[in-house]
């Protein structure tokens, strides 16, 4: 039999020792009182409740209980909670919950099926998401990959966008979720410790300890301290801009297929190109070094030839005669084709020896004819 009770005083025990009369009306009661007993609320209160180690029950189909804060002085906090159980429409969801009932939302809730010791807080204030002894402030364990979600949903106008921040027996990663579920950063198990690091001045130090000494400082204690970069489509450049307005200074590497070169902008488009055969272009400026040029590694045909004995030294009224023609030694490029062609410079150095070796040769034909004429 379902019967209504609602007993504040003492004299509800007495009261539920009358089975056979039902209390369809509430009993009030002004001032203090006590029920020495188990207290059951609700519809569905059987006569005889079996409570077990329950000191108070609440047995209906809808089980709410309501905070109802009737404070009305402005300086008083006047607002209402209710306690949840389970939603009341056909097909709801099943659940406890807090709800704002000043505010009509929920503000907690947990619903059935969720795990063991979905959430813990220990007497440190440590809390723990699936486990009773928290390490840390927040203590999140799972059998695989346990996670953080951060999700922006739109509600505030804004692009909605997630990420994920989890770790496994990999490594630590954050996940892009909406675009992708791409993995932006990781850090696999094993890294060394300042393995990265930022400092107070913004500075970043791969493997530099705490101190890095510049706005990148890489450092390695073992062999292979480089830094590589690579870009699939064959073309990567690196561009460094001093940040001032009007002429920019910015130099870009570039490597593709053919060359790698170092390009610097705002300065008439200087670059130098390094191609894969070795040779070096610089597109514009002089080259200035404080050390020596030595070259190597190619088969040089120095012009000792000159000085063998078959070798056939053009008569001089030749030379003259070419150059009254061409305006330019033999075998030395005429202005017109270094204009377009450029200066080879190795070439130039070999002739021009060729040429002083010639000339040697010419000074010695000249000298004995001299000494003939005085003799």
């Amino acid at each position: 039999m379902s019967y209504r009770t609602l007993l504040t005083t003492a004299a509800a025990t007495a009261m539920l020792s009358m089975a056979a009369t039902p209390l369809w009306a509430p009993t009030w009661h002004t001032g203090a009182g006590s029920i020495d007993g188990s207290l059951c609320i609700g519809f569905d209160c059987p006569s005889t409740p079996a409570f077990g180690f329950d000191t108070l029950r609440l047995q209906e189909n809808n089980l709410r209980i309501h905070f109802d804060d009737t404070s009305t002085t402005a300086s008083f906090p006047p607002n209402d909670w209710r306690l949840y159980a389970n939603d009341s429409a056909n097909g709801g969801s099943s659940y406890f919950g807090v709800e704002d009932a000043t505010a009509g939302r929920f503000v907690f809730r947990v619903f059935a099926g969720a795990r063991s010791n979905a959430l813990t807080v220990d007497s440190q204030g440590d809390v723990g998401l699936g486990t009773t002894t928290p390490a840390l402030d927040i203590d999140i364990k799972t059998g695989d990959t346990p996670s953080v979600r951060l999700q922006q949903d739109g509600t505030s106008g804004f692009t909605p966008q997630t990420w994920d921040m989890a770790g496994n027996e990999v490594g630590f990663f954050i996940r892009d979720a909406t675009g992708g579920s791409q993995l932006p950063f990781r850090i696999l198990v094993g890294a060394p410790s300042q393995a990265l690091l930022i400092d107070g001045d913004g500075d970043v130090g791969l493997s530099a300890g705490t101190n890095p000494e510049a706005p990148l400082h890489v450092e390695r204690n073992v062999t292979g301290a480089n830094v590589f970069v690579e870009d699939s489509d064959g073309t990567t450049e690196i561009v460094m801009d001093d940040g001032s307005s009007g002429d920019d200074f910015k130099m870009q590497l570039r490597d593709d297929i053919d060359a790698f070169s170092l390009t610097f902008a705002g300065t008439g488009g200087a670059e130098m190109v390094i191609a894969k055969t070795g040779d070096v272009t610089i597109g514009m400026g002089d080259l200035a070094v404080s050390g020596s040029i030595s070259s190597g590694g190619m088969t040089l045909n120095v012009p000792d030839y000159v000085f063998a004995p078959d070798y056939e030294l053009m008569p001089l009224n030749e030379v003259e005669k070419f150059v009254l023609e061409n305006r330019h030694l033999p075998r030395i490029p005429s202005a017109a084709e270094v204009k377009a062609d450029g200066l080879n410079m190795t070439e130039m150095q070999l002739a021009l020896l060729e040429k002083i070796e010639e000339l040697t040769l010419y000074v010695i034909q000249q000298e004995r004819r001299i000494e003939a004429l005085e003799n």
